[in-house]
C-alpha cells in the first residue's frame, strides 16, 4: 500500500461508520498523527455543480479539473471509462500522512473494524472477510481470538485500539 499506514472500517449502510470515523478523526489528531481519509462510494457522485466552470470545463472533455483556492484545492477526474483505480492506487495520490483511514473497500487486504449493530438484522462480516481485526458493536457479544471486541459507543477506545494496532511501539 505505497508504504502508507492504512486502517480501514467496514459494515453496511447505516451501521455508523461515517459517525464513528468523524468522532476518531480528532482523537487521532490529538495523538499526534496526521491523518487522511479515503471513503468509497458504492454510488454515483459528483462534488461540481452544473453551471459552474469546472462543470462546464469536464462537461467538454477535461481528463481533470483542478480546483483551488486559498484555503483547500479539489481534483476531479473523469474516468471516461476506464476501469474504477484500486485502493493501492488511490493511495499513491495522497500527501504525505501518518495514518489513511478507509471507509469501504471492504475486500481489500488492510485491518479493518468491522461496525455492526444487530438490531439492523444483517450478519456479520469478519467471518468471510481475514481483515477483519476487531468488531465494534452497540451490543454485547462474543468473537473468536484474536478478534477484539470494542464498544460502538466509545470512540476514545477505538482510537486507542487503532494507534495500538498501527503503532504497537509507540503504544509499548
Amino acid at each position: 500500500m505505497a508504504g502508507k499506514t492504512v486502517f480501514g472500517f467496514a459494515g453496511y449502510s447505516g451501521s455508523g461508520k461515517t459517525t464513528l470515523i468523524e468522532q476518531l478523526i480528532p482523537r487521532l489528531i490529538a495523538r499526534g498523527l496526521r491523518v487522511s481519509l479515503i471513503k468509497h462510494a458504492h454510488h454515483d457522485f459528483d462534488i461540481d455543480k452544473p453551471g459552474k466552470d469546472s462543470f462546464r470545463h469536464r462537461q467538454a472533455g477535461a481528463a481533470e479539473v483542478l480546483i483551488t483556492c486559498n484555503s483547500r484545492f479539489a481534483l476531479l477526474h473523469e474516468l471516461r471509462g476506464a476501469a474504477e483505480p484500486t485502493l493501492a492506487e488511490h493511495l499513491e495520490r495522497l500527501s504525505a500522512c501518518d495514518l489513511v483511514l478507509v471507509e469501504g473497500f471492504k475486500n481489500d487486504p488492510i485491518p479493518k473494524i468491522e461496525i455492526h449493530r444487530p438490531a439492523h438484522g444483517r450478519p456479520l462480516i469478519y467471518p468471510e472477510n481475514p481483515y477483519v481485526v476487531a468488531v465494534a458493536s452497540d451490543a454485547d457479544m462474543v468473537l473468536p481470538p484474536p478478534l477484539s471486541r470494542l464498544d460502538l459507543n466509545d470512540a476514545e477506545a477505538i482510537a486507542a485500539f487503532i494507534v495500538a494496532y498501527v503503532r504497537p511501539a509507540d503504544v509499548a
